[in-house]
Order: C-alpha cells, then sequence, then structure tokens
C-alpha cells in the first residue's frame, strides 16, 4: 500500500508534479550536486583569502601556511578514485551528505587553531577528505546515471560549480575577513555547507529508475541490482582498475596534461592570485573580486566547452585550451597590475579556467567505458598532484625569491607542452564513425 500524498517523500512529489510539465527530475539532482560542488569548491578557494590573516595573526611563514593548502589539494585528488567507489556502492545522497559533515568538522575545528600543525590537520587533511568526496568524479557520476543524451552540457554545468562558488562567496569571504577577521567569514561557509546537507538529503535520488523514469534521452528505465559488495572490496577496485588503465598510453597522457591543468589553476592562480596582486599594491578585496570575474568567465567557457565537447574533436579542444591558458599566464607579469590590464587577463583566462574537464571526461568515457568514473578519479589525482606541486613551489619561489613571477613564467610553459601532448591520443574510434555519418 502506498504511502499518503503527505508523507511522499519531497523528491517523489516534486518528481510527479515536473513531470507533468514535462521536465526531467534529473535536472533537479543535477541543482542539488551543483549545489554541493559549489559549496565544496568554496572550502577549496577559501585558504586563498586566508593567506594574508593567518600570516598576520600567528607569524607563520607563507612557505609553511602554502605547504598545509598543497595537502589540501593532494588529497581533494586523492580521495577521487575511491570515492567514485563509495558512490557506485553507497550512493550520491550519503557519500555527499558524509562529505559535506566532514569539510564542516575541519572548518569548524580550524576555528580555535594556534599552532602550524592544526592547520595541517584541519584544513590539509580533513578539509581536503571531505571535499575529495565531492571532487569532480561525483559530477560524472551523476552525469552517466541520469543521462544519456546532454551529458557533455551536464559535465559543463556542474564543472561550472566551481566558478559560480568563486563568482558568490570569495568577495564575500575577503569582505568579511578584512571586516571583522577570518573566522566571521568561515562562518559563512558553514552555513553554506548546512544549506546543502539539507537539499541533498530532501532532493538527491540515486537512479532515475527510483522514481520510475528512463534517464534523460532514453526510452526505457533502466535498473541495475544494488551492490553487494563489502567495504575492503569496495575500496579495492579502485587500486584494480588503475593497474588496468594504467598499461594505456591514453591515461598517461590525461593524467599529465590533467596534472598541468591542476598545477596552473587551483595550485597557482586560485591559491596565490590574491597574494601576488598583493604584492603589487592591489587590495585583497578587489583581488578576491578578480578572482570572481574569472570564475564568471569560467562559467560561461566550461558550459561552453560542455557544448563543444558533444560536438568536436576532444583532443583539438584541449589543444586550444592550454595553449590560450599558457599565452594568458606569459601574459599576466606583464600587466603590471593595473585595472584593465588585469580585467583582460580575467576575461582570457577565466574562459579556459576548467574548460578541458568536458574534454577530458570524454576522452576517458571512449577510451575505458564501463570504468570511465573510476578512472577520471584517477585522472583528477594527477590534477591535484599537480595543484599541490603549484601551491607549495608557489609559495616556495616568493619566499626564496621573494616574487611569484618565476611560477608563472613555469606555468605559462608546461601548458604549452601539455597543447602538444594531446595529439599522442589516437583519434577515438567512435568520434571518426560519428562524423562519418
Amino acid at each position: 500500500m502506498s504511502p499518503p500524498p503527505s508523507m511522499s517523500p519531497p523528491s517523489s512529489a516534486l518528481a510527479e508534479a515536473l513531470s507533468r510539465k514535462g521536465i526531467h527530475y534529473g535536472w533537479v539532482v543535477v541543482a542539488a550536486t551543483f549545489l554541493t560542488m559549489m559549496v565544496a569548491a568554496s572550502a577549496v578557494g577559501a585558504p586563498g583569502v586566508l593567506i594574508g590573516p593567518l600570516q598576520k595573526e600567528f607569524g607563520w611563514d607563507l612557505a609553511d601556511i602554502s605547504a598545509a593548502f598543497a595537502l589540501r589539494l593532494l588529497l581533494f585528488g586523492a580521495v577521487g578514485p575511491f570515492a567514485a567507489a563509495l558512490l557506485n556502492r553507497f550512493g550520491v545522497r550519503k557519500v555527499s551528505t558524509l562529505a559535506l559533515i566532514v569539510i564542516a568538522a575541519g572548518v569548524l575545528g580550524s576555528f580555535a587553531m594556534t599552532e602550524l600543525w592544526q592547520l595541517f590537520l584541519f584544513w590539509g587533511l580533513v578539509v581536503g577528505l571531505g571535499t575529495g568526496l565531492t571532487a569532480m568524479v561525483l559530477g560524472a557520476t551523476v552525469a552517466t546515471r541520469w543521462f544519456v543524451a546532454r551529458r557533455g552540457l551536464v559535465l559543463g554545468l556542474l564543472s561550472a560549480s566551481v566558478a559560480t562558488g568563486q563568482v558568490l562567496f570569495l568577495p564575500a569571504f575577503a569582505a568579511l575577513s578584512e571586516a571583522w577577521g577570518w573566522r566571521p567569514a568561515l562562518g559563512l561557509l558553514l552555513a553554506m555547507l548546512a544549506l546543502a546537507a539539507v537539499v541533498v538529503l530532501l532532493l538527491v535520488r540515486e537512479r532515475p529508475a527510483d522514481l520510475g523514469l528512463p534517464p534523460f534521452g532514453a526510452a526505457e528505465i533502466q535498473t541495475e541490482a544494488p551492490q553487494e559488495a563489502s567495504l575492503t572490496s569496495t575500496l579495492l577496485t579502485p587500486i584494480r582498475v588503475l593497474g588496468e588503465a594504467s598499461r594505456s598510453a591514453t591515461f598517461w597522457i590525461l593524467f599529465g596534461t590533467f596534472f598541468i591543468c591542476g598545477a596552473t589553476t587551483n595550485g597557482l592562480v586560485q591559491t596565490h592570485l590574491i597574494a601576488i596582486c598583493g604584492d603589487f599594491g592591489v587590495a585583497p578585496v578587489m583581488a578576491a573580486g578578480l578572482l570572481a570575474a574569472i570564475g564568471a568567465f569560467n562559467f560561461i567557457g566550461v558550459i561552453a566547452s560542455g557544448w563543444l565537447s558533444d560536438r568536436f574533436d576532444s583532443r583539438w579542444l584541449l589543444f586550444w585550451y592550454y595553449a590560450l591558458r599558457g599565452l594568458s599566464l606569459f601574459y599576466l607579469p606583464f600587466t603590471g597590475f593595473g585595472f584593465y590590464e588585469l580585467t583582460l587577463f580575467a576575461v582570457f583566462y577565466g574562459l579556459d579556467w576548467l574548460a578541458t574537464v568536458p574534454p577530458t571526461v570524454k576522452l576517458a568515457a571512449q577510451r575505458f567505458g564501463a570504468n570511465a568514473t573510476i578512472v577520471f578519479g584517477w585522472i583528477f589525482f594527477g590534477h591535484q598532484i599537480g595543484a599541490a606541486v603549484a601551491a607549495w613551489g608557489a609559495g616556495l619561489t616568493r619566499s626564496f625569491y621573494a616574487t611569484y613571477l618565476p611560477a608563472f613564467y613555469a606555468a605559462g610553459f608546461i601548458c604549452l607542452i601539455a597543447a602538444m601532448a594531446v595529439f599522442l591520443i589516437r583519434r577515438p574510434q567512435g568520434d571518426a564513425e560519428a562524423r562519418a555519418a
């Protein structure tokens, strides 16, 4: 006997209402996932605002602070492959909620920290583990389960969550930090984490079949038997998949180029742009606004990239993305950090920020099939290794040479290497057949 309407889960009632209007519930799941990833991205980006206040309050060395934040970036990627396995075993709703709670625990613990090791514990280890559970593999899982058509667009939308977090919250973090200190600024992050957890619990369902729906773009309902594997077996699956994928040259090319992607985005620019702007007399709030502008243009760029990846050879897309990013990083030291020059950088660099995600996911899916989500988790680990190396290395460069500029020149150079490396990947057979049709 079915429950009375008043007792129906909110997701069931909403799904029925949307179905009558011809709207697939998958878009609601995308919206809830977007919010979760956006809040997690805000936690990943917040340290860019915290570097100056932490130096001022505790007197910690910039290289030491950068090392703690580099650990966060490293774990953000290292957890990815295992997050994919956990998502398959325990579901999106449970894993997302756990992730938000873990992030909140790390942020809350940092309110009372007084020693450098506590920064490593709360922001390096705890926040790193929590954000890793909501990394790009979460978006890839939702897109794969709920969408047959428009997957590239959905991946672009979910990748844009990072940009939206920058646009909406980094300037607010910077303003609150400057006016009342870094702790009240983190209070805003805690409120966002609580909101996201409530939305996930109320609205997220695991698969379209749970609501009697086919995936968007499919004609038939797709059912899957629940996984009964033990937790140990679940956690060993990514290791097995890595062993298989590591025999493929495509894997290592995607891993290497995504290493460069992470080094030249999250590691260098997201972590250190506010600090380098401070070296040239740009106020923290204005510098945070620059990051927000980069995020705004990235929102456009990554959605456009999703649309393009459904239509064009992903290798050519990656070539242009990495080449143009390299040129923009070479350009930054010559801007003089004037308003108009920085605006031009924000537009040019921002359109390219995470545009690499949809074509990289597509190439992984074409090559690795059923294991693509876990393989992409390992590729994303490469992204975060690059981010961690750059976050620490740029801080070290600043400590040794009193300037960040060598780090930006190096970043521009390796982007050009990535642009050429993508053509070592063979053209996917499916792409060639699709164009011939």
